[in-house]
């Protein structure tokens, strides 16, 4: 059985006050790192047009390449050294869908549940979605880039303004576990039929909403080095650990601490360092 990941990667700008680093990126990308830790049975499926990105994944034997016509590109500017939940974001927005004929060319046979990364509301067309629904298997989401639609041009690329541009209903429906922050929840609310929201917020912690809600404390960080990918480190971390235990607190707990980690070193998540 297989953990199946699936979402863009991407060419990232990072700026941190006056340095600048180019970097791969997307959620899938960081979470395959804390998989191989953590899950080492998962299977990556990307949508680019850049076949070395996959060269960049902790392992490239586990990722497959849904060719496209363009890339994701993102600049992250993280204007303040010492606050890194203050982040402003550029893309190109891409337009490279991921349809049902694509991943009907990739998936394993056997599957233990879908992790899916929109990076904007185009990857994931509700056909796609409804697609991976029918497997009967869970299905682990993040909620913001249906949330992302461009804003104010900048050269090639335009500013991200969260809104909820459409209605959403039929594609959350369903869905085992979202995962957004507590300004997205803002935008799209609570009437949802999941089994659970988690919500991060960033150096203040995380909570979980299923029967009840639990509050999950973060773990504290004195040297905070590179804090992007950090929600999806966490989302990675808790899938891992709630697929394993069962565990909705455990999970949380145990993301907070994988999350902590990631933040302390430059890139992605590594249990070496």
């Amino acid at each position: 059985m297989t953990l199946v990941v699936i979402g863009p990667a991407t060419k990232d700008l990072v700026i941190i006050g006056d340095d600048e680093s180019c970097k791969v990126g997307g959620a899938t990308y960081f979470q395959s790192f804390v998989f191989e830790e953590f899950y080492p049975d998962y299977q990556a499926i990307i949508n680019c047009s850049d076949s070395d990105l996959a060269e960049e994944f902790p392992d490239s034997g586990k990722v497959r390449i849904i060719m496209k016509d363009d890339t994701h590109y993102f600049i992250n500017r993280y204007p303040f050294r010492n606050n890194r939940d203050v982040r402003e974001q550029l893309s190109n927005f891409a337009d490279i869908p991921i349809l049902k004929s694509d991943l009907e060319e990739v998936l394993p046979d056997e599957i233990d549940a879908f992790v899916l990364n929109p990076l904007n509301r185009f990857d994931f067309p509700l056909e796609t979605i409804e697609f991976l629904k029918s497997f009967g298997v869970p299905i682990f989401m993040s909620v913001q880039g249906f949330l992302r639609i461009s804003d104010v041009q900048v050269n090639e690329n335009y500013t991200i303004k969260l809104d909820k541009s459409y209605d959403l209903t039929d594609i959350l429906s369903g869905v085992s576990a979202i995962f957004l922050d507590e300004s997205e929840l803002d935008i799209i609310g609570h009437e949802f039929d999941v089994d659970e929201m988690v919500i991060t917020n960033g150096s203040h912690g995380s909570r979980i909403i299923s029967d009840g809600e639990i509050k999950i404390e973060v773990v504290k960080c004195d040297d905070v080095v590179d804090t992007t990918g950090c929600g999806d480190t966490y989302m990675a971390a808790y899938i891992s650990q709630k697929l394993r235990s069962k565990s909705i607190e455990n999970a949380g707990n145990f993301a907070s601490a994988i999350a902590s980690e990631k933040i302390k070193y430059n890139g992605p998540y590594s249990s070496c360092r």
